[in-house]
């Protein structure tokens, strides 16, 4: 098989040149970004002593910040009980809010925290169709390579007189524009789709995305639960309506802590309204229910504490190292990992066009998928897989070592 196209980054360390006789090997005797740092990086992560872990598109790896962060959060408890909400608690909420923002270059004000992304996606549907009853738009588009709990979500709306369009693709990678395009039209409420597709890492066009939407008069709801953390996002440049995202995956902050954020120019409000989201909740007025004038208004209650100090661990790491940089080692680690694949034959599930590629790196696995993993697994190799694909997630406190210990694992099996 033909070895693949590496894409150099500028600012980054620079790759061979396509056509030489070995670009895996000149980006091995390269610098990476961050490799003056990598010791350190990696003592902050225990797994890594102990595991070759390529697995933080599913679950980024717990770091000693987190759990001192939530070490410090029971020690509250125990020391000052309730009393740590007022003093302590909500300030670190707020934290965790400006946290997110800064992740997505955002203000902390356009950030509700949520504990899933099929919470935001529900309290924005429900604002959005309040929104636009009676206009005739209710149509939803969305793709066939979306994670399923945005496409779960719609479809148990169509009792309610939801047509949901899903976008077909071609070739299980990308959805091709034009056909987003065309599907959206003067009857859709909403676009709702991936920044990056979970099981091919093809990166859309998000600025494109948003002025489709636009165009016809339409919302733009964006997951970025795949590409957040570990591609630089601006989300107030892209002008989206909508973004939702979480601490699980590329930000190591592990499961419970999702956020929505919200374009301050979106005026619309949620129709499921919570003690967190109006604006004078310490009142404790049940009569008054004036949402807030900011993102808080769409939070579902009274946010996971415990949960929020974990997350800010892991936030903390990676905007310590900055999400440019992590992207640009990223980059380099794939497509590390892409050519030592492609040289020994493995067939690559990925976008055509290496600048739509993302650290995701899959291989369409002839055998037992499942089985490979469980193989990788016993050699102290994660990994993971959906169906046939056998997926690989190189994060910033991987190696081009790493790389090397999972190849020659697969190439066991």
């Amino acid at each position: 098989m033909a070895k693949q196209d590496i894409l150099a980054e500028p600012g980054s360390a620079s790759p061979a040149a396509a056509g030489s006789a070995s670009s895996t090997a000149t980006v091995a005797e390269s610098a990476l970004p961050l490799d003056d740092r990598i010791d350190e990086l990696r003592g902050q992560f225990p797994i890594l002593s102990r595991k070759t872990y390529l697995n933080s598109n599913s679950l980024g790896a717990l770091s000693l910040r987190s759990v001192q962060e939530r070490r410090r959060f029971e020690d509250l408890w125990h020391e000052m009980g309730a009393a740590a909400w007022y003093e302590i608690w909500v300030a670190k909420l707020e934290e965790v809010r400006a946290q997110f923002g800064r992740t997505i270059e955002a203000d902390a004000d356009t950030i509700a925290l949520m504990s899933s992304v099929s919470a935001a996606v529900s309290v924005v549907w429900g604002a959005i169709a309040a929104s636009v009853r009676g206009t005739g738009r209710n149509k939803v588009v969305l793709t066939e390579l979306d994670f399923p709990t945005v496409g779960h979500h719609f479809l148990s709306q169509r009792a309610n007189g939801l047509e949901v369009e899903i976008v077909p693709s071609p070739d299980g990678i990308h959805v091709p524009l034009e056909s987003i395009r065309a599907a959206v039209d003067e009857r859709t409420a909403l676009l709702a789709t991936s920044h990056v597709f979970f099981t091919s890492g093809n990166t859309q066009d998000a600025a494109e995305l948003t002025r489709i939407a636009h165009d016809a008069g339409a919302f733009i709801l964006l997951d970025a639960y795949q590409s957040n953390g570990q591609l630089a996002i601006d989300a107030g440049a892209l002008g989206l309506d909508f973004l939702v995202g979480g601490a699980l995956k590329w930000l190591c902050g592990g499961p419970g802590m999702a956020y929505l954020h919200l374009n301050p120019g979106v005026s619309i409000d949620p129709v499921t309204l919570s003690w967190f989201g109006v604006q004078n909740q310490f009142l404790f007025d049940i009569r008054d229910a004036t949402p807030r004038a900011d993102a808080r208004r769409f939070e579902l209650g009274t946010p996971a504490a415990g949960v929020a100090y974990t997350a800010a661990g892991g936030l903390s790491i990676v905007l310590e190292y900055g999400i440019p940089t992590i992207q640009k080692r990223n980059r380099l680690l794939a497509n590390d990992l892409r050519e030592r694949l492609s040289d020994l034959g493995y067939r690559l599930h990925q976008a055509s066009d290496p600048a739509a590629r993302s650290a995701l790196v899959l291989v369409d696995y002839d055998g037992d998928a499942a089985a490979a993993v469980r193989h990788l697994a016993a050699r102290d190799v994660v990994v993971d897989h959906r169906g046939p694909l056998v997926r690989f997630s190189p994060h910033f406190y991987n190696t081009l070592e790493d790389n090397e210990r999972a190849v020659a694992a697969l190439a066991e099996t």
